[in-house]
């Protein structure tokens, strides 16, 4: 297993899902997974550390097994099928240790919330992990006509997503 953290809540400009980031912790490996709405809001909102007037879901998780007295060690994404991601939660109480089943989207806004671990298998970042490209990025256009945009016009368009407010989206 491979330690990962959040890198980036993203907007898919193809449908309407979300995009989760995580980043190797230790490498330059990533992994993006298409995620619900509601679970990009949850996992911004604690990664932004705003106040919600009322819990979320994911809230209302970590405040259950606080309750019960159970402890969450880690989350993990264990193995993907046909494109789809499988997460389970380890968790231990009164003294066993236990593994629920969950969505990834659901495992990575539990494990903000509680501050442990979010591990990857391997065989998940071989099927389906990147890294970034520094040849590509430092390449000349293919393009012949077009010119490179420069870091000064980028900056531009860095500043206004960084200043997106996810609960801004779907109003009209």
């Amino acid at each position: 297993m491979v330690e990962m953290m959040v890198d980036s809540v993203r907007v898919n400009l193809v449908s309407p899902s979300r995009v989760v980031v995580l980043k190797e912790c230790d490498g330059a490996r990533y992994l993006a997974i298409m995620i619900g709405t509601a679970e990009a809001d949850a996992i911004a909102v604690k990664l932004q550390d705003r106040k919600v007037q009322r819990p979320l879901t994911h809230d209302l998780l970590r405040s259950v097994v606080d309750t019960v007295g159970a402890g969450v060690q880690h989350v993990s994404i264990t193995k993907m099928v046909d494109q789809i991601y499988y997460a389970n939660i380890a968790m231990t109480f009164n003294g066993r240790q236990l593994e629920v089943d969950c969505r990834p989207s659901d495992a990575i806004a539990l494990a903000v919330r509680v501050s442990v671990p979010i591990l990857v298998d391997e065989d998940v970042l071989g099927q389906a992990g990147f890294e970034p490209d520094q040849e590509q990025d430092d390449a000349e256009p293919s393009d012949g006509d077009a010119e490179p945009v420069s870091e000064e016009k980028l900056e531009v368009f860095r500043k206004f997503i960084d200043q997106l407010d996810l609960d801004d989206f779907g109003r009209s």
